[in-house]
Formats: structure tokens, C-alpha cells, sequence
């Protein structure tokens, strides 16, 4: 069973378009990955299997991305409703 975390992404100035773009040549598990205003600079959504350990996940195909600075991961329980239209 699949399972959906956010990661948030603080990046180096000047670099949240390329980390965007290595994240969706890298990632395969990346579902959506947006670019926000406040704290952080990206949003990305991964659905991982169910026994994939989140913490390696992260600290080595996020964190290792170039011109990353940050993340902050919001680990997901259940999903109501469906996608908004």
C-alpha cells in the first residue's frame, strides 16, 4: 500500500527552479512538487511504499539534491474526499 508525505524544501537563493527540475528527473516517486511563498520554497508530494523508511527517503533523495538547503516532512495518516475540480 502506497503512502503520500509532503516534504517542504528550503533552498539555496537563486536555486528553487533547479532543484525543481533535478527533483522531477530524479525522484520517481514525486507526484507534484509546487513552488511557495513564505518559510520554504517547495512543496512536493511522494507516495512511497509502505515499508520504505521515510528518513532514508528523505536524507538521501531529497536532501542530496543540489541546492538544497532544508526540508521539513509531514508524514500522512488518511486522505478524505476526493481532488478538488
Amino acid at each position: 500500500m502506497m503512502r503520500a508525505i509532503f516534504v517542504q524544501v528550503k533552498c539555496e537563493m537563486g536555486q528553487a527552479y533547479r532543484v525543481a527540475r533535478e527533483a522531477a528527473d530524479r525522484i520517481p516517486e514525486m507526484s507534484e512538487l509546487f513552488s511557495t511563498s513564505g518559510q520554504y520554497d517547495l512543496l512536493g508530494k511522494f507516495y512511497l511504499d509502505g515499508d520504505q523508511d521515510i528518513g532514508q527517503f528523505v536524507t538521501e533523495k531529497i536532501q542530496t539534491l543540489p541546492g538544497v538547503k532544508d526540508t521539513y516532512t509531514l508524514i500522512t495518516f488518511n486522505a478524505f474526499g476526493g481532488v478538488a475540480g
